[in-house]
């Protein structure tokens, strides 16, 4: 039998042109009309590794890499041809009434990395992972309360989503989860204060905040350990952004030498093409959830353990290892900050570059000078934050650069590029911004013309 209307790759070529209105009527409006503001609906045509191909053959340097999916890069060959194989090889894939072979292949190897935790839950994603360790922490410990930082970012289900302190998340889907309680970020004493209640199954944090790229405290992660082993409360280490070779090691945590009782990981490790979550934890919590055969199934997921995703992951992991991409993310992130911290003396706006491997935060901040406080001064009370896309975009447009602001009213642009990144990449990066900093300093100037557009349709936006 002939399907004449199924091939997709002749499908996005017939329809792309018509991606926005087709998204416009059925997909998120408002999405569309932020590209278009921006003038980010260049429309990508193709990506392979750190580089994306717009509609006019442009090609541009991705330090955004899908929210950090693309670790390995986009499309990378082995990656493919492991999804081909399992395609192409009729497995078994989601009987549910058995086990997956290569489900236990890929938890063998992560747990590799991990040898002080013996136990592996899969999910779909992160979000997914963020659910199952809260519910596991509560049946561990037989406590309901969970404590998380200001600032972090956990997802947007209901449950990460109440571990997640961002109004512009949470407004509006309240009530929450219950007997979730913030703290701030680097505060050992207010986390101590509120475990000292012994009603804490789980303290779950992000080693390097998403959101800002706000660092530890060399003491913080350290210390928190110390203290969920003290009051009996379970350390959940939320890496689905800063694990698999991210910040330069395996796990974030390993800079700090902490041993969570709960690891969360996602993104990268899909390679970018098939979701998995995942939660490694030690065997006496895992036991305390499956603890009996009636309870085989108390927690899982219909997806979850799909053989693509497995495959998706065990290639993840050869390609990290074969191209030793945690070292490069390592150097690369060094290079980058050390180049880019170069810059600070010399731009009043420019106020700190911090960060761990390629997961870097550059931040801005009040100028000193008259004429530039007085601009800034324009913009923040237009929006907050505001500034950011006045550097974000001209990188965009001007210099074939993708990247982000790192949060909703953050004056930090956030660099979270693939992790085979080389040295030309680095100079297109470091010679980029420099160039648009430098441009940011020039009062009157185009960039603050874009300043005064952006200003006017956040003015419009607000009335």
């Amino acid at each position: 039998m002939l399907y004449p209307n199924l091939d997709v790759s002749e499908m996005f070529v017939e329809r792309q042109a018509q991606r926005s209105a087709m998204h416009v009527r059925h997909l998120n409006e408002q999405l569309v009309r932020v590209l278009k503001t921006i003038g980010y609906d260049v429309g990508f045509q193709s990506g392979q590794g750190q580089y994306l191909v717009d509609r006019e053959g442009a090609r541009y340097l991705d330090l955004l890499s899908g929210f950090g999916v693309f670790a390995i890069g986009r499309n990378h060959p082995v990656l493919r041809n492991a999804l081909k194989g399992v395609l192409d090889s009729d497995l078994p894939n989601l009987v549910q009434m058995d086990v997956s072979t290569l489900a236990g292949v890929l938890a063998e190897r992560l747990l590799v990395h991990v040898p002080y935790l013996d136990k592996v839950f899969f999910a779909n994603s992160g979000a997914e992972s963020v659910e199952a360790a809260i519910k596991f922490a509560r049946v561990a410990t037989g406590r309901t309360g969970i404590v998380y930082c200001d600032h972090g970012y956990h997802g947007l289900t209901y449950g990460a989503l109440s571990l997640t302190d961002d109004k512009n998340f949470r407004g509006g889907f309240e009530p929450l989860l219950p007997d979730c309680k913030v703290i701030p970020f680097n505060d050992l004493a207010a986390l101590e204060q509120t475990l000292s209640s012994r009603q804490i199954a789980a303290f779950i944090v992000e080693p390097i905040q998403g959101k800002g790229v706000n660092m530890p405290t060399d003491e913080f992660l350290p210390g928190a350990a110390a203290l969920c082993r003290k009051y009996g409360t379970l350390f959940v280490a939320d890496e689905i952004q800063t694990g698999i070779g991210r910040t330069g090691r395996f796990l974030a945590v390993e800079h700090w030498n902490v041993e969570p009782d709960m690891v969360l990981l996602a993104k990268a490790l899909s390679g970018g093409h098939v979701p998995i979550g995942v939660v490694l934890t030690r065997k006496h919590i895992f036991d305390k959830i499956f603890n009996r055969m009636d309870r085989a199934v108390v927690h899982g997921s219909t997806f979850a353990k799909n053989d693509l995703a497995m495959a998706a992951g065990i290639a993840t992991l050869e390609v990290l290892k074969a191209e030793k991409l945690v070292e490069n993310a390592a150097r690369r992130g060094a290079e980058l900050q050390l180049a880019l911290n170069r810059m600070v003396p010399g731009y009043e706006l420019l106020k700190e570059v911090r960060g761990k491997g390629l997961m870097i935060g550059v931040e801005f901040g009040p100028p000193k000078s008259l004429r530039l406080r007085a601009s800034w001064n324009l913009l923040e009370t237009a929006n907050k934050g505001l500034f950011c896309q006045l550097i974000t975009v001209p990188l965009f447009k001007d210099h074939k650069i993708l990247t982000q602001v790192a949060g909703h009213g953050s004056h930090t642009i956030k660099l979270l590029p693939p992790l085979i990144i080389n040295d030309e990449d680095c100079k297109w990066i470091e010679t980029s911004f420099d160039s648009v900093i430098a441009a940011s300093h020039q009062v009157p100037g185009a960039i603050w013309s874009l300043g005064k557009t952006l200003m006017d349709n956040a003015v419009r936006k607000s009335a």
